[in-house]
């Protein structure tokens, strides 16, 4: 296993990594894995805040495709950490472009997964020329009516005793509006105020994501001490989500019909309570060109049982339309 475990990290080592200077202070870590002339594909990662992970290296089958990843504004390598300032969905689709016009890339396949699949769809709709083609996770359209849906309606029918915690941090006044009163204690400069609020909004999203989580309440005994760093998704989270992703009201479901043209698969886990499958096909009734394919034991996650091996069939199959 040993062995296996050194093959498998060598095949997926980056090719190359740099730091990017895209202007407004930001500077965004980008590396390309796999062959270099292969078919070019852009992963975009969730959160919004999260950054890439190695195993998103894994997607790409290294013969074949010549992949960029990169952490977007203020998300895990890149600088500053954690910066909201200068920091709006018009802008990271501004620097997809400067990545790929800097790489020397003319068309390339996009793929990602819940906010990256927000940002790919946003993306491809500004720059449809520049698509070859899209695999796509947990469709997320970046609307208040869908974080509306999965936090308040699904928990509490799904975890009440998990949903009764969640409002527990929050005032009665505050219950009234429980996603912005979480967005503004988050965004809160004082610790004491966006600690536990990050921390609970953190665990809660966790929890909600996967079909099988470990547990399914809020321990605040695990809070990390004072001083200590927290995830940083929710700052970023909160950011995006207070602003309405920097979209107009349903612009990227409105906008579906300029994605015509463009061939795509989503992949879609059927007990998704962050993005549930009929987001997908609200969106595949608009894209002519795209299938929804279920994956029927899952949540949200691309690590859920059977996720990532479709997302890799997907990019199989997609493969020879996008050479």
């Amino acid at each position: 296993m040993v062995r296996e475990a050194a093959v498998d990290t060598e095949l997926y080592a980056p090719l190359t990594t740099q730091m990017l200077p895209v202007g407004e202070g930001h500077a965004l870590y980008v590396e390309t894995v796999g062959n270099p002339d292969g078919v070019p594909a852009l992963f975009l990662h969730g959160g919004p805040g999260s950054g890439c992970q190695p195993g998103h290296r894994r997607l790409f089958d290294p013969d074949r495709f010549h992949a960029v990843l990169f952490d977007q504004r203020g998300a895990g390598r890149s600088t500053p950490a954690g910066e909201r300032s200068a920091n709006s969905t018009d802008r990271l689709i501004a620097d997809i472009e400067v990545i790929r016009t800097t790489l020397g890339i003319d068309r390339w396949l996009v793929v990602g997964g819940s906010w990256g699949a927000t940002l790919a769809i946003a993306y491809a709709q500004s720059h449809p020329d520049r698509v070859t083609g899209m695999v796509l996770r947990a469709t997320f359209l970046g609307t208040r009516g869908e974080l509306e849906r999965a936090f308040l309606t699904a928990m509490p029918h799904f975890y009440p005793r998990l949903y009764a915690e969640f409002l527990d941090l929050l005032t009665p006044a505050e219950r009234a509006d429980p996603l912005g009163a979480y967005w503004h204690r988050i965004l809160d400069p004082d610790p004491q105020t966006h600690r536990p609020a990050a921390f609970a909004w953190y665990q809660t999203e966790r929890i909600l994501s996967q079909i099988a989580p470990p547990a399914d309440r809020l321990d605040f005994s695990q809070l990390p001490a004072a001083g200590a760093r927290l995830p940083a998704s929710p700052f970023m989270e909160a950011h995006y989500f207070s602003n309405g992703c920097f979209l107009e009201p349903d612009q990227l479901l409105v906008g579906a019909a300029k994605l015509t043209g463009i061939p795509g698969h989503i992949i879609q886990g059927r007990y998704d309570l962050l993005c549930p499958p009929a987001t997908s096909y609200a969106v595949a009734k608009v894209w002519p060109d795209v299938s929804v394919r279920i994956v029927g034991a899952a949540g949200h996650g691309q690590g859920e049982p059977g996720v990532e091996t479709a997302m890799g069939k997907a990019l199989s199959d997609l493969y020879p339309a996008v050479m």
